[in-house]
């Protein structure tokens, strides 16, 4: 849904709201609060943040190493762990005041050795290896493997009709992308279920293992893995998600007839685990205890790099620090980058920092979450209680024309994730939008490496998160 309109009705009805607009284009203070700005000024300053972007490219050179040097990063793991100190000393070198990793509990689930899937036997193509991967949160099967025969449903509702009709079979949970959606996070929306609690249910009804199409709107042959929650109680049973060419071959079988399948998984789920959020700040000069917050999650899954997901959310939030350094932003609330941990199978670390930070009575006037991709940045989408939410809406039009010649916008809807605990401290939560269309192809994949950003389109992201930090910091 599209809140600018509303916004602009909102603020064209209200001569208070365009007095009081008129007056903070015309009188906000500059970056030591003693000389008013105008618009020309503030228009220069994200210029400026926009050209040192672009031409540095920090971002990107912290992502190679991220993704290429280390690699994937599911919480628990010793690549996590690399992770958690390779950022900690960039940040602790591009001018942050202070720097601390926040420990919080995670489950290290184990992939174990390369999955095996295959056709086998069929009277019209005999055996057919599957290209697949297993959903973190898979059981393992014997050492030699399962196999069974297939059963194909589209839905949750429909494999629970089924029941025990599912014992001793594989399910094979086979929903497409409705891809008639521009925006392709609804397209995901509207078909992870299956991949997040079908498992579940097939083992439910005693099913020995179950199969779950990617999660992409592409035909190509590279599995998308994901997690996959099995209630208390449930046996986690081997799960695996297949390419969506193999996935076509599937469900054209067993339009036909009966298909069995072998499968081969070794995961293990090694148990709690103490990981870390890497967090550094640079402490305001007039407002320190209210916070703007940039941030994404450092842990991935572990095949690939995690580069887009999300390795580029959280070297764009590094690089709003190294920004803001380099153009001697001296901010008037603390900017505080976030590296959240276990976003991926748990959002302890999501979770942990908001307890921490309730504890602590922190308020967060702000935070950005990057959690998208890095493809070229088209916008910002904002969510707020809804009591605080009037205190912002009168600077929107003013962010929206300051920005616009970057082809950044506002929307409302989602943040993300991680921020999305915080809430209940009623300041305003941003999340990053970038282009869609080809998120999906990489998202949870072995493809998700360095190649596939662009460096000037993960810049332009950094850029637009720094501006957008000094437009709020410009709020009086």
């Amino acid at each position: 849904m599209n809140n600018i309109n509303l916004v602009q009705k909102y603020i064209s009805n209200s001569q208070f709201i365009r007095f009081g607009f008129f007056l903070f284009t015309l009188s906000i203070m500059n970056l030591n609060g003693l000389k008013a700005q105008s618009t020309e000024d503030h228009s220069y300053l994200i210029k400026s943040i926009y050209e040192k972007a672009l031409t540095d490219q920090m971002a990107y050179k912290w992502l190679y190493y991220l993704s290429e040097k280390i690699g994937g990063r599911i919480a628990g793991s010793p690549q996590n762990y690399a992770a958690i100190e390779f950022t900690h000393q960039i940040l602790d070198t591009i001018g942050t005041d202070t720097v601390w990793n926040q420990p919080c509990q995670v489950n290290y689930w184990y992939r174990g050795k390369e999955e095996v899937a295959r056709i086998i036997n069929h009277p019209l193509i005999g055996t057919v290896e599957l290209k697949v991967l297993a959903l973190g949160g898979s059981g393992a099967t014997p050492i030699t493997g399962i196999s069974g025969e297939i059963i194909e449903v589209k839905t949750l509702d429909e494999a629970k009709a089924l029941g025990f009709k599912l014992k001793d079979k594989i399910v094979y949970f086979s929903r497409a992308f409705d891809n008639k959606h521009v925006r392709t996070f609804n397209a995901y929306g509207g078909a992870v279920d299956q991949r997040v609690f079908g498992p579940n249910v097939a083992s439910k009804f005693g099913a020995k293992a179950c199969i779950v199409r990617s999660m992409t709107g592409r035909l190509d042959d590279f599995p998308h893995t994901g997690v996959t929650i099995f209630e208390d109680g449930i046996t986690p049973i081997p799960a695996i998600a297949v390419c969506t060419n193999d996935a076509e071959i599937l469900s054209q079988l067993t339009q036909k007839g009966p298909v069995q399948v072998y499968v081969k998984t070794s995961c293990e789920n090694r148990g709690p685990k103490q990981s870390y959020s890497v967090i550094g700040e640079i402490k305001g000069t007039e407002k320190p205890n209210e916070i703007i917050l940039v941030g994404g999650h450092l842990d991935s899954w572990d095949v690939g790099g995690g580069a887009h997901d999300d390795g580029a959310g959280c070297v764009q939030s590094m690089d709003v620090i190294y920004l803001l350094k380099k153009i001697g932003y001296k901010p008037r609330r603390t900017i505080r980058c976030v590296l959240f941990q276990n976003e991926e199978n748990g959002l302890a670390g999501g979770t942990e920092y908001a307890k921490v930070s309730n504890k602590n009575k922190e308020f967060h006037f702000a935070a950005i979450e990057s959690d998208a991709g890095g493809f070229t940045p088209q916008g910002f989408s904002f969510d707020s209680d809804s009591s605080a939410l009037k205190n912002y809406l009168p600077f929107f039009k003013t962010w929206d024309e300051l920005l616009s010649p970057y082809d950044i916008h506002f929307d409302k809807g989602g943040s993300g994730a991680d921020i999305g605990p915080l809430r209940s401290q009623k300041g305003i939560l941003f999340g990053l939008k970038p282009d869609s269309q080809r998120y999906f192809d990489y998202h949870h994949t072995a493809a998700d490496r360095i190649n596939a950003v662009h460096p000037r389109e993960l810049a332009l992201g950094s850029s637009a998160m720094a501006s957008l930090v000094y437009l709020l910091d410009l709020i009086p």
